[in-house]
């Protein structure tokens, strides 16, 4: 009588919720420094615009019950624990163009984005 033992397939590791550009994490770092000294930048998700979802980020005190504390560049920020699904494997990029600059989000789970760019869905 032979016995076989069964190993549970190794798991694949998830990729960080979200990571931060060096671009990013100077601006955020600057934003800390001045205009929201001892404040936090929390990231979530709403429901508006076109195509359904959009990335809404607030400054807030300190961590809401429901928010993930993720750093990156030795920067805390938030992310409300509603909206990680849709984040997980996105980067947030700082742009700076002839007439507008911003935050930025670079999220692989999206499938459209609509026209004007300000809602996405997945």
């Amino acid at each position: 009588m032979s016995q076989s033992i069964s190993t549970a397939p190794p798991r694949r590791a998830l990729p960080p919720l979200l990571s931060l550009t060096d671009a990013a994490a100077e601006r955020l770092r600057h934003l800390y420094a001045t205009a929201h000294t001892g404040q936090l930048l929390r990231v979530s998700v709403t429901t508006r615009g076109c195509s359904g979802q959009a990335y809404d980020m607030t400054f807030v005190d300190k961590p809401g019950e429901g928010d993930e504390i993720i750093r990156d560049h030795d920067l805390t920020l938030l992310i409300d624990r509603k909206a990680t699904l849709f984040l997980i494997g996105s980067q947030m990029d700082y742009r700076m163009g002839d007439l507008e600059a911003g935050f930025v989000f670079i999220n692989p789970n999206e499938k459209g984005r609509c026209g004007c760019g300000e809602s996405f869905h997945v």
